[in-house]
């Protein structure tokens, strides 16, 4: 079977680095929009409700797709000996499209929206 254990051990330690990195980046930035007065709160966009939701529901969809067409593709002669890259490869690609058609979803939402209020 496959041993993803060193890829998850250096995930998980990039991952713990960068978190802390954007941390503190981010404390030091509020403290400073503190210092001129300004309110940090105003910088923050609020999401629509249920907005979160459609996203990862449709990057959850399109993983799945992805773990599903890896498997075919993994059991294709041409990835025999390459199944990793045929799985990573295909979660990767439909994840990523999935989040492209969320965006497009929500800026059609969103352009419908600002048609209803006007």
């Amino acid at each position: 079977m496959l041993d993803l254990t060193p890829v998850l051990v250096l995930a998980i330690i990039f991952g713990s680095i960068l978190g802390i990195i954007y941390l503190g980046v981010r404390r030091k930035e509020r403290m400073a929009m503190m210092e001129k007065g300004i309110d940090p709160a105003t910088f923050v966009v609020p999401s629509k409700p249920g907005s979160a939701a459609l996203k990862y529901g449709i990057l959850l969809i399109s993983i799945a797709l992805g773990i599903f067409m890896g498997k075919w593709m993994a059991s294709t002669p041409m990835f025999q000996f390459e199944e990793e890259a045929a799985y990573f490869s295909m979660i990767f690609l439909f994840g990523g499209l999935g989040l492209v058609i969320y965006h497009f979803l929500a800026r059609k939402l969103d352009a419908e929206e600002d048609n209803r209020l006007k």
